[in-house]
């Protein structure tokens, strides 16, 4: 008896040891990890705060919970125009950097390769099919050639009839829910409807009934919901536990696989309308075969094109109608410009909203203010390194402009937390002269890789807030008061409701 318990003291003891010499291994790897970091990695001279240069762990705990974009800025107005923000992660707010990283490789930069997509960020679940966010360069372009006449100025103007019945829809709800002012309305809500059905129908030749309904579709529910998961996983990834996440991934299928059982049902349909559609999505269709695009591929696309065509655009015209009810001096400038711009509510068209040079201004300001996508928008550094605003950084560095913080630095922008559309309307010189740098902003990205989209988001927020501002007075609820700092974001903004109180205008 006594020689098992021997035994099994010394079993114990063994399985001790093991277990004290791997804590001691992990801390040792951990130390040396930290130590590398801090004194011999290639970044080392880039400033930051020691805890960012010496672990990815705080910036993937600020992403997961919504801060992160905030917590960059204000690294920026302590550090300068490129800060650390991780131990091989650095973020810029120099203006050049946009082009640097970004931009097009023209004369002797041409064959260089370009500013790949981090696939930390990109490619956070495998073998999900490409699309046009995620495709290599060559495939990327082909997407762009094939989807880019349905985001040209000519193929708005077709499409204007088909834009005007969902805004006349929303203008007719509005009156029916508004209560002459008496009753609070969540505008955020209804700028996301208008825009979802009107991608719906420019995409899958069918509308998600939002309007018609006064409620999300499933589909925008899931969206929605996702936002969350999403900076949880590229979070997770960040530090290292991408196997895990495939394993979270698989657990939680059933949601994935409802979303996308919608998205297969809606592209079945529109692929199967006999009568070509000069919409957003027929480019794609027209080439198919040629391309040997996959009905999965086609699925991808379609969902893309859906979320950056309809969230992006909701939240701008979400966050310029909070700015505007904030400062009422600004609102009642642009009521006298859209009502002494117009006798009648048939006279504002794709074409007219153009010439209300303040709204057009408020809406870069708004954009300035309330960036649709706050930060991630994260390349890597091509092998060999490269210049990036005035400074080398070696290769495979992660490597972006946060819009949150280009958008709030005081070296680009004279008081940059205050409304002040004035700025846009000032030439790039006069602009300048004043301490604002215009070509920070830059809402829609630059380079290869900006976003198509942009004719279409100007044509609905022109549109849409010409209407209500023709249509109402509108006047900020109680309770949506610091509407924007009450709110978090993961890259995308985790909206909460906008409420307002509209009457109609009497005539």
């Amino acid at each position: 008896m006594s020689k098992i318990s021997e035994s099994l003291d010394a079993g114990t003891s063994n399985v001790a040891k093991y277990g004290i010499l791997a804590v001691t291994l992990i801390v040792a790897y951990q130390a040396y990890q930290i130590i590398y970091n801090l004194y011999f990695h290639p970044l080392r001279n880039f400033p930051g705060p020691i805890h960012h240069r010496a672990s990815r762990l705080p910036w993937a705990i600020r992403h997961a919970t919504g801060s992160q974009a905030f917590h960059t800025q204000k690294l920026h107005d302590q550090y300068g125009s490129v800060v650390r923000i991780g131990p091989n992660h650095l973020s810029f707010t120099d203006v050049r950097a946009w082009k640097d990283i970004y931009g097009h490789r023209v004369g002797s930069e041409s064959t260089m390769n370009e500013m790949a997509k981090a696939h930390t960020f990109n490619k956070t679940i495998r073998h999900v099919p490409t699309s046009i966010i995620n495709a290599d360069r060559e495939e990327h372009s082909r997407f762009r050639r094939a989807l880019s006449h349905g985001f040209s100025d000519s193929a708005m103007r077709q499409q204007e009839p088909m834009i005007s019945k969902y805004v006349d829809l929303l203008l007719k709800r509005l009156h029916e829910e508004c209560g002459d002012g008496k009753n609070k309305l969540n505008i955020e809500a209804w700028y996301n409807w208008t825009t979802f059905d009107i991608i719906g129908d420019l995409v899958f030749g069918q509308s998600f009934r939002c309007l018609e309904n006064i409620h999300y579709h499933p589909w925008i529910e899931f969206i929605f919901s996702s936002v969350r998961f999403g900076a949880v996983i590229v979070a997770m990834t960040y530090i290292g536990l991408s196997d895990l996440v495939q394993v979270i991934v698989r657990v939680s299928a059933n949601a994935v696989n409802r979303v996308q059982k919608y998205t297969e049902d809606m592209v079945k349909t529109r692929l199967a309308m006999e009568k070509e559609r000069d919409d957003l999505f027929e480019g794609l269709v027209k080439r198919r075969e040629d391309w040997g695009l996959s009905f999965e591929k086609l699925c991808a696309s379609a969902f893309i094109l859906v979320l950056a065509g309809s969230e992006t655009t909701a939240t701008t015209l979400s966050g310029a109608t909070f700015l505007l009810l904030a400062h009422p001096e600004i609102l009642e400038k642009l009521k006298h410009e859209v009502r002494s711009s117009f006798k009648s509510v048939d006279e504002i068209n794709i074409n007219s909203v153009n010439k209300l040079s303040y709204m057009l201004a408020i809406l870069n300001e708004a954009l300035r203010l309330y960036p649709p996508v706050t930060s991630t928008l994260v390349r890597t550094v091509p092998p060999g390194g490269d210049q990036i605003a005035g400074r080398f950084v070696a290769g495979g560095t992660f490597v972006e402009v946060q819009h949150w913080a280009m958008n709030h630095s005081k070296e680009n922008w004279k008081d940059p937390w205050t409304f002040n559309p004035d700025r846009f309307l000032a030439t790039p010189e006069e602009a300048a002269k004043a301490g604002n740098k215009l070509d920070a902003l830059q809402s829609f990205n630059v380079g290869p890789r900006n976003c198509i989209g942009r004719n279409l988001a100007y044509t609905e927020m022109r549109l849409i807030l010409a209407r209500i501002i023709y249509d109402f007075d509108l006047e900020l609820s109680d309770e949506s008061q610091r509407w924007i700092e009450r709110q978090k974001s993961f890259a995308l903004w985790d909206r909460i409701p906008l409420y307002v109180h509209l009457t109609p205008v009497k005539r």
